[in-house]
């Protein structure tokens, strides 16, 4: 069973930054897909970043720009620089896993979430 714990969310204030942390148990790490996505209250699971194994990272188009995701396969850690954050971001962000090395394959594996809130 493969377990993801994120951390570094918080209450930020609307146009600074906030870097969250997803680290994963398991061995062969570096052979998935790890993955950020959010859920703001009364709306539904959006992916906001995926990262695959190998090749360019994706974005949702609303973070494009201002976040990054990166990942230390050493670590087994994956994490999300989110800059210029907009009252909008609010929203419990969780760390997932796919099934495989690509980001179309689906998510296999999903963290507990750490809730990010941005003020004006």
């Amino acid at each position: 069973q493969v377990q993801l714990v994120e951390s570094g969310g918080g209450l930020v204030q609307a146009g600074k930054n906030l870097t969250l942390s997803c680290a994963s148990s398991g061995t062969v790490f570096s052979l998935f897909a790890m993955g950020w996505y959010r859920q703001a209250p009364g709306k539904e699971r959006e992916l906001v970043a995926c990262i695959p194994s190998g090749g360019m990272p994706n974005y949702a188009e609303s973070v494009k720009g201002r976040f990054t995701v990166s990942r230390d396969n050493a670590k087994n850690t994956v994490y999300l620089q989110m800059n210029s954050l907009k009252l909008e971001d609010t929203a419990a962000y969780y760390c997932a896993r796919y099934r495989g090395g690509h980001c179309l394959i689906g998510v296999g594996y999903w963290g507990q979430g750490t809730q990010v809130t941005v003020s004006s």
